[in-house]
């Protein structure tokens, strides 16, 4: 919504919002309507608007407080857009696995069509035979637990890096604590587009600090109001007054020129060739290929770039910096999960990744983290392609839905006291996050969970295993554990909205 409402500051002409409200009324008014029986249950909304205005600044939050009053099945009207609202384990699993294929296609979100090539990409593409094909090619050419591991070192060489960084700063005796949270979405980012392009931005041609501002900029504009979503009918008019499609292709052209740089250099004979493919030599090599049911084209590529550029980064960073934040905040939950990861790597410098398989309660740290902060706590929305029935209600074709993964980590039918961050409770449990226990999906389930996850999670836990076995971290100085804000602030992905503050010391073997 931040976007909607900065927009509009610069327009100062009240008059022509004014007409613009006098034309949706009138529009509103001549929108045919279904009678529609047997609906969940759901607040009143307003005209026009209908609940949009209930959604806040947190609408996982927002929506998880409705539930508690409408109930796990909840219908809500998103301007002209009936949604269906998700807060249980067992209504999840009615969407995900028993209506998964009624209810797996993606709605048309126009800033996600536009920055994704009209949709080529995976995660946004509509349900059908590209989609199938594309996501086949990921999963068995860039996915796979094999492909993940021919990275690693990639995420070697950037946590080595990350970490003579933090080891400098520490030795300094004027630093009093390190803000953690730009640190370590500089390290994600090393780490997907060392993985993605085989770069570390050290070409001229990529401009590291332009292409930053770009990807800070399309988080903005992807997480902000577009009224075109809402609206089907009118709200592109509102969109090109805000300033809101421009600021769009603004971004998009900035991104393209540069995936276009990174595949332009990959084409160069005279390019050294390195020792490991990265994504984009393999996504070249697959364009080549005549045999295939699916020839990509450069867009395809572009288009697989942006899902890997715009979601993985953010992602990776955004759970690394809560589980050090709920560390932080729980100390002995720190040293318990040190005194592990010490006494499995000993007095070596750096955690192999061959090692974190050892690691059982960081595997626990980090699907507490997973439950409290999903970082999509409302994972991507789905829409239903045909009528069918969750929950008992009523559900028609074009409704959109949103599972609010968030609410469903904090359900106290599932959880013991659910706002404690406890990795102890899965000591003796079955639950795991791969898309079989309903009770605890950050990554989705069925037909659209995330194809990306082990490539995600593999980055985290080798991030926070050298984090924690190399240093030992203290808060500033005054500072208590209970101290540290939790507040969020939701972007494309959920964050803190305040920075964390640590200071680390460097642990002597």
């Amino acid at each position: 919504m931040e976007i909607f409402s900065e927009s509009l500051n610069f327009l100062s002409l009240p008059w022509l919002l004014t007409g613009i409200a006098i034309l949706l009324i009138f529009l509103n008014r001549n929108v045919g309507k279904r009678n529609l029986e047997n609906l969940p249950p759901g607040p009143p909304r307003l005209p026009i608007i209908g609940n949009l205005h209930q959604l806040g600044n947190l609408p996982h939050f927002s929506l998880y407080k409705l539930s508690q009053k409408y109930g796990p099945v909840m219908h809500l009207k998103l301007g002209r857009v009936p949604t269906l609202v998700i807060s249980s384990p067992e209504m999840a699993k009615e969407v995900l696995k028993d209506q998964d294929a009624s209810c797996c296609n993606r709605p048309d979100s126009y800033g996600m069509r536009r920055l994704s090539y009209n949709r080529k990409d995976i995660s946004f593409s509509p349900y059908g035979e590209y989609w199938r094909e594309m996501r086949k090619i990921c999963v068995i050419e860039l996915f796979t637990v094999k492909r993940v591991r021919s990275f690693q070192h990639v995420r070697d060489r950037e946590i080595a890096k990350f970490v003579n960084i933090l080891s400098e700063e520490a030795s300094d005796p004027d630093n009093k604590s390190i803000q953690l949270d730009h640190k370590i979405y500089s390290l994600a980012k090393n780490i997907i587009c060392g993985i993605a392009f085989g770069t570390d931005f050290e070409h001229e041609k990529l401009k590291e600090q332009e292409i930053h501002k770009t990807l800070q900029d399309a988080l903005l504009v992807i997480s902000g109001f577009c009224a075109a979503d809402f609206f089907p009918y009118y709200g592109w008019m509102i969109d090109i007054l805000t300033g809101f499609r421009q600021k769009l292709e603004n971004c998009f052209h900035e991104f393209d020129k540069f995936y276009e740089a990174v595949i332009q250099e990959h084409l160069q004979p005279s390019r050294p060739r390195l020792d490991h493919e990265d994504i984009t030599d393999i996504l070249i090599a697959l364009s080549n290929d005549k045999t295939g049911p699916l020839r990509l084209t450069k867009d395809n590529i572009k288009a697989v770039f942006m899902d890997l550029f715009l979601a993985s980064i953010d992602t990776t960073s955004g759970t690394t910096v809560w589980a050090m934040s709920e560390l932080a905040k729980n100390p002995r939950v720190m040293s318990k999960v040190q005194t592990e990861i010490r006494k499995v790597i000993g007095n070596k410098n750096q955690v192999e990744e061959s090692e974190i398989e050892k690691l059982k309660y960081l595997k626990m740290v980090v699907k507490e983290t997973l439950r409290l902060h999903p970082a999509a706590p409302l994972l991507l929305p789905r829409e239903s392609m045909q009528y069918c029935k969750i929950g008992g209600y009523s559900v028609y074709p074009k409704t959109r839905i949103f599972i609010n993964a968030w609410a469903i980590g904090r359900d106290s039918n599932t959880w013991l006291n659910p706002e404690e961050f406890y990795p102890e409770r899965f000591e003796d449990s079955e639950i795991d996050f791969k898309g079989q226990h309903y009770e605890l999906i950050p990554f989705g389930a069925g037909r659209r969970i995330c194809p990306g996850m082990t490539t995600g999670l593999t980055s985290v836990e080798s991030i926070l295993a050298n984090m924690l076995h190399c240093f030992d971290w203290q808060l500033p100085r005054g500072m208590k554990p209970e101290d540290i804000n939790m507040e969020e602030v939701v972007g494309l992905t959920i964050n803190k909205k305040f920075p964390l503050q640590l200071l680390p010391v460097r642990r002597i073997n």
